[in-house]
Order: C-alpha cells, then sequence, then structure tokens
C-alpha cells in the first residue's frame, strides 16, 4: 500500500502544503470566532449534517429531521426509514463518543479503527447487519468491531487477503501516528484511502473512513466538531469515488514515485480532499457570520410571533442568546423588561419551538440548531426535507 504519505521530493508537495496551511488557519480562525454556548450547538447540528451525507455516499438518505426524531425515539411506522433513522442514531452516537475525546491519542491504531466500526454496527438493527455476496448469493452477518474474514471484491479493487489485514494495520498505525500536526493533515487524504484500500472490515468501512477522518481534524485542529469534511465530499460524490478508484491503480511509470500505488493519483487526491475541507470551513463561515445569521433567526422569530407561535420580546432573548451563546435564567426579566411570569412564557415558547435549550428548570439558556430550522437559520446546510415522514 505505499506510499502511504506524498515523498519529499514530489514536485507537487509545496502546493498541497500551502492548502494544509490555509486550512489550518480559517478553521482555527472560525472555531475562535464562536461562543462557546453556540459552538456546542452548531456541532450537534454538524453531526446530524455529517450523518446524513455519509450515509447518503452509501445511498442511505435519512434526513437531518428525521434524523433529530429519531434522537426523540419519534421512530416511522415504515420498517425500511426505521431501520434508517437508527442507522443514523448509531452513526451520532460514535460521532459524539469522538468529539468528546474517545479516539485521543490512539487514532491510528487498530483498537480505534476497531472501536468505531464496533460501535456503529452494534446499534445497527438487524437487517442492516446481512450482506448478499452478488457472486455467490450467499448472505453473512456482519460482526460488529470484527476484522474480515473472507476475500471481497470493492468495484474493480480487489482488497488484500485477510490473513494480511492485521499486519497491514499494524504497519498503517506505524506510519501515520508518529507524524506531527502538518504531516498528518498533509496525509488526511492518503490516510483516508488506504485505509478504505484495506477495507478491514467486512461491511461498513466508507463510513468507518469518513468517521476517521473526521477525528483525525478535530484531534489535529481542534475543530470542536463545527464542520465536516463529509458535506464536501458527498456534493462531488462521482469526482469522490473516482478518486478512490485512481488511487488503487499501480504505479504508472519510473516517474509515478516508488511505491506499489500510484503516487500522482494520491497527489491529486489529496488536492480533492484538502479544497474540499476548505470549502466546508468557508461555507459554515459564511451561514453562521453574525450579521447574517441574526438577520435570518431575527426574521424567523417575527414570523413566528406573527403566527402566534411566539410571544412578544422572544426576539430580545433570542439576540442576546446570538451574541454571546449562553444566559442565566435570573437576568431573562430584566432583559425582557417583562414580570417573570411573561418571561417563563417566553423561554417556554422558545424551547417548545426548539430554538433554545436548558438542562433544567433552573439551569442557563443556550441557543440551539435544531435541524427542523436549519432552513430558516441556516439555509443550504442540507436539502430541504419534502415532506414529514409517518411516525409511530
Amino acid at each position: 500500500m505505499m506510499p502511504l504519505t506524498i515523498g519529499q521530493t514530489a514536485p507537487e508537495r509545496a502546493a498541497l502544503s500551502d492548502q494544509v496551511v490555509t486550512l489550518v488557519a480559517r478553521s482555527s480562525g472560525f472555531q475562535h470566532s464562536l461562543p462557546q454556548g453556540i459552538a456546542s450547538a452548531l456541532a450537534e447540528l454538524v453531526r446530524a449534517m455529517n450523518c446524513y451525507y455519509s450515509n447518503l455516499i452509501e445511498g442511505h438518505a435519512t434526513h437531518p429531521v428525521d434524523i433529530e426524531r429519531a434522537l426523540r425515539d419519534e421512530l416511522s411506522e415504515l420498517a425500511e426509514q426505521r431501520d434508517l433513522q437508527l442507522e443514523a442514531r448509531a452513526h451520532i452516537a460514535v460521532q459524539a463518543w469522538i468529539d468528546a475525546g474517545g479516539l485521543q491519542g490512539r487514532l491510528f491504531s487498530r483498537e480505534a479503527l476497531c472501536a468505531i466500526h464496533e460501535r456503529f454496527a452494534a446499534e445497527l438493527p438487524e437487517r442492516l447487519l446481512w450482506i448478499d455476496h452478488s457472486n455467490t448469493g450467499a448472505r453473512e452477518r456482519v460482526i460488529p468491531g470484527a476484522l474480515r474474514s473472507r476475500d471481497v471484491c470493492v468495484g474493480r479493487h480487489m482488497p488484500p487477503s485477510p490473513g494480511a489485514i492485521a499486519r497491514l494495520l499494524g504497519a498503517y498505525g506505524r506510519h501515520y501516528a508518529p507524524l506531527g500536526t502538518m504531516e498528518r493533515l498533509l496525509a488526511a487524504a492518503a490516510a483516508h484511502h488506504r485505509l478504505l484500500w484495506i477495507h478491514p472490515f467486512l461491511d461498513g468501512n466508507g463510513r468507518v473512513a469518513r468517521l476517521h477522518s473526521h477525528a483525525l481534524f478535530v484531534e489535529v485542529l481542534a475543530t470542536g466538531g463545527v464542520w465536516s469534511v463529509a458535506r464536501g465530499l458527498a456534493r462531488q460524490v462521482d469526482a469522490y469515488k473516482g478518486h478512490l478508484a485512481a488511487c488503487d491503480a499501480p504505479r504508472r511509470n519510473d516517474l509515478d514515485g516508488r511505491g506499489a500505488l500510484s503516487q500522482a493519483a494520491l497527489v491529486a487526491f489529496s488536492a480533492f480532499f484538502l479544497e474540499a475541507c476548505l470549502d466546508q470551513v468557508q461555507f459554515m463561515e459564511g451561514l453562521v457570520e453574525p450579521r447574517r445569521l441574526r438577520e435570518r433567526v431575527l426574521r424567523w422569530a417575527n414570523e413566528a410571533h406573527q403566527a402566534g407561535r411566539l410571544p412578544p420580546r422572544a426576539d430580545r432573548l433570542l439576540e442576546v442568546l446570538l451574541f454571546q451563546g449562553t444566559l442565566n435564567r435570573a437576568e431573562v426579566p430584566g432583559l425582557l423588561d417583562a414580570s417573570e411570569r411573561q418571561s417563563r412564557r417566553v423561554v417556554a415558547a422558545l424551547i417548545n419551538e426548539g430554538a433554545i435549550r436548558s438542562a433544567s428548570s433552573r439551569a442557563p439558556l443556550h441557543l440551539a440548531f435544531p435541524a427542523h430550522l436549519a432552513e430558516c437559520w441556516l439555509p443550504g446546510l442540507f436539502p430541504a426535507q419534502a415532506t414529514p415522514s409517518r411516525r409511530s
């Protein structure tokens, strides 16, 4: 599976390094520009977005509104849609674990990769744990966290035999784990592809690889989970899959690196991957730019008030939360110039709409970014839901 990184003598290395420097600067600037209360709320929505796009790449379309419902145990009456909701809920749980530091310090180890797969697959409904082998017609159950025990074919790629997987994962970890920050980012695309090239699990490798890449950025860039590469890859899914297939190819000639696989293809994928990351940072920056976000949120609050869903002065509370992210309940009456009773009505109405949240009736208030309001507050984050799903 060599080369595992872009060689020092590769002529394209300087341009890729420039992309990494730009990504580090933009990602850090964006993350530090957000009040903590807003960053944590945004990270929750990004988990649903990341889940939606990562599963979409696999042909499983579960809208973030339906994902949000699954997190509240509001599951569809339709078995197929309910299974996809449960799949999405499993994906969200794994990403929340990653965002909380679940892989800190052991990112490239075999144990970490198996842990991602085990946590994801263990929560899947039984129907999604079975795969059909088209060449034999046999059915086989996926074992959460277990390495593949049979040969498989992925498109035109014939992954290594099962007996080589443990050895290859060992080499994978030994190569990538010691790298410094800049080298890890420069190798992010290579690590993503080489994991897929090994294809260590019977199924779920794509989701594991994208969750692993997300974990790399959370650990190395301290992103706080406020942006995700999965959306960028899904928006160019044909190019993404084309690059992955090209990286499976052997070295073309004596000028194409010194490894068994094509360095030129790896360079092209690395440029594509880093550009997708930068595109998503810039997209999220524009989406939560304070002035524009304030205009969209307050426009929604005014429309909700006119529709009778919000009492007067709810927009004042939202405006403060947009600025500072959190607010103690005792401050609300003075902020709204209203009685405690009226203040409680405002808070209750906003909580009911999903616009704010609180851990308890006495805990501080925080701004929320629920999926059902994303079309109004954060347009373009994911497609609008066409029709409401049936629920039990």
